[in-house]
C-alpha cells in the first residue's frame, strides 16, 4: 500500500529517502499512510491510532531517614566517606564532587563554590568543564557534619602528600583526588562506590545520594 503512494508522481520524488551509501530507502510508513488516507487508498491511518509503547523508567532508590542518620558512622574510616557525605548533604553531582578543588572550599565560612565539573569522554578523556547552566554555578552552605568530615579529610590528604613527597596542599589541588593526587575517573569512582554500597547494604548509587538530598529538602519544607 505504501508503495502505491510512493509511485504517485510528486510523492515518489519527495517520499523516497537517499541512503548515505546511495541506495534508495522506502518512505516513512507514518507519512506514507497519511498520504494513502488523503488519496482514499486506506480507510484509516493505523499509525495515528496506535498507542506508543510505554517507556519503563528505572526505579530510583534513596536512603531512608534512618540510613541518613547513621550514614556518617557507617562510613567512618572508609576512603569514600568524605566524598559521599559531601554529596549527600550538599546535593552535588558526581562530576562536581570530583572536580572540586580547595580554592572553592571555605571551611571558615562553611561554604563550597561550585564552579566546574569533572567529565570523561572517549574523544576528550578527562576534562574540567564549567556547569552547563547558570543555575549550576552556585554557592552551597555546609552543615557542621560536612565541615568536620572535610577538616579530617584534608588532614589525611596532607599526611599522604607529605609521605609521597608532594608537599603541602595548594588551592588548585583537588579535594577528592586519587591516591597520587590526580583526578579520579568518574566511572571508576562510581564502581567503587557501588561495591561499598552493596557491602554496607545501602542499595543506592552515588547519583542517588543527590536525590536523597533533594528528598530531604522537600520533607523539610
Amino acid at each position: 500500500m505504501a508503495r502505491q503512494v510512493a509511485d504517485r508522481g510528486p510523492t515518489r520524488r519527495h517520499g523516497w529517502r537517499r541512503h548515505p551509501h546511495g541506495q534508495r530507502c522506502p518512505p516513512d510508513p507514518a507519512k506514507a499512510l497519511r498520504e494513502a488516507l488523503q488519496h482514499g487508498l486506506v480507510l484509516r491511518n493505523v499509525c495515528a491510532v496506535q498507542r506508543p509503547p510505554k517507556v519503563v523508567s528505572e526505579e530510583m532508590h534513596i536512603l531512608t531517614p534512618e540510613q541518613v542518620a547513621s550514614f556518617a558512622a557507617l562510613l567512618d574510616g572508609h576512603e569514600l566517606a568524605a566524598s559521599a557525605l559531601t554529596a549527600l548533604f550538599t546535593g552535588m553531582r558526581r562530576g562536581e564532587v570530583l572536580g572540586l578543588d580547595w580554592d572553592n572550599v571555605d571551611l571558615d565560612a562553611k561554604l563550597i563554590k561550585v564552579r566546574k565539573s569533572l567529565e570523561e569522554t572517549d574523544e576528550e578523556g578527562l576534562q574540567f568543564k564549567p556547569p552547563k547552566t547558570k543555575a549550576g554555578i552556585r554557592d552551597i552552605k555546609l552543615p557542621d557534619i560536612v565541615i568536620e568530615i572535610l577538616q579530617a579529610h584534608r588532614k589525611r590528604l596532607l599526611e599522604r602528600r607529605l609521605q609521597l613527597g608532594l608537599g603541602k596542599l595548594g588551592d588548585r589541588d583537588l579535594v577528592f583526588p586519587d591516591a597520587e593526587g590526580s583526578p579520579q575517573r568518574p566511572d571508576t569512582f562510581s564502581a567503587r562506590w557501588s561495591e561499598l554500597s552493596q557491602e554496607l547494604k545501602l542499595g543506592v548509587s552515588f547519583h542517588e545520594l543527590r536525590h536523597t538530598h533533594a528528598s530531604q529538602l522537600i520533607d523539610a519544607g
